[in-house]
């Protein structure tokens, strides 16, 4: 292809689907979401190929225009628990348009999409931990009279919470773009979608230190049913500053 006649997304798509040395075509994004496309909207595309492949396909590999990104990788590549955490979410959420493995990019697809058992118990650990110590953080500036940091802090703690629900889930957090998306969709078990919305964005707009105390005592209570207490009980006398008072 050249510049005056780009490759399009429907023209590639109809390339891939004629060679058989492509196993998959996977697309991402904001195409994969409905009622999310814009006029700014391009293709992102996963093309999977037999590990033996020798197709002309790869001249492709890398290509980036505004209106198709192309990533190319053997089965192998794409079946590997190591593929990048950003594109966790990303996969969780594609769309195939071509699997010739019968149902198995269907089922790579599914198995990106939720968290190992082990995983998910290390990262919600880790996540709520770095949610305590930013809310902590948050609080104790707002009652020193450090109003800039403490809405800082409360903003961090927002990024650390999103992570710490949704491992608690055994999902990916989504992208902040496809956040409302996810859980009007989707919604994390035992919260109101709308509920969760609006207080995430209130913390994060202004770190109402109330509120940041109410949404901590529903998340303490939910980590310490899953299993969680010794990362909270390690907080010590520093968790009543983060309780209603």
């Amino acid at each position: 292809m050249t510049a005056q006649h780009p490759l399009t997304y429907e023209a590639f798509v109809g390339l891939a689907t004629a060679d058989p040395d492509v196993l998959g075509l996977v697309l991402k994004g904001s195409q994969a979401h409905e009622g999310m496309v814009t006029e700014h909207s391009d293709h992102d595309l996963y093309v999977v190929l037999a590990d033996s492949a020798t197709t002309e396909l790869t001249r492709f590999t890398g290509h980036r225009a505004p209106e198709l990104d192309l990533v190319i990788v053997s089965l192998t590549e794409f079946r590997a628990a190591g593929m990048p955490g950003f594109e966790r979410y990303a996969l969780a959420r594609a769309k195939i348009v071509l699997d010739r493995l019968d149902g198995g990019i269907a089922q790579i697809l599914a198995a990106k999409a939720r968290l190992g058992t082990d995983e998910a118990f290390q990262d919600a650990s880790r996540w709520l931990d770095a949610y305590a110590n930013s809310l902590y953080r948050s609080v104790k500036n707002d009652r020193d009279g450090h109003s800039l940091a403490a809405r800082l802090d409360a903003a961090d703690s927002i990024r650390f919470l999103l992570e710490l629900l949704f491992a608690l889930d055994r999902r990916p957090r989504p992208y902040n773009k496809y956040l409302e998306w996810e859980l009007t969709r989707f919604p994390l078990p035992g919260w109101d979608a709308d509920e969760l919305l609006a207080s995430v964005d209130r913390i994060a707009r202004t770190g109402d230190v109330r509120l940041q105390r109410d949404l901590f005592t529903r998340v303490e209570a939910e980590a310490r049913r899953a299993g969680y207490s010794t990362v909270l009980d390690a907080w010590g006398e520093d968790l009543d500053l983060m309780r209603p008072q």
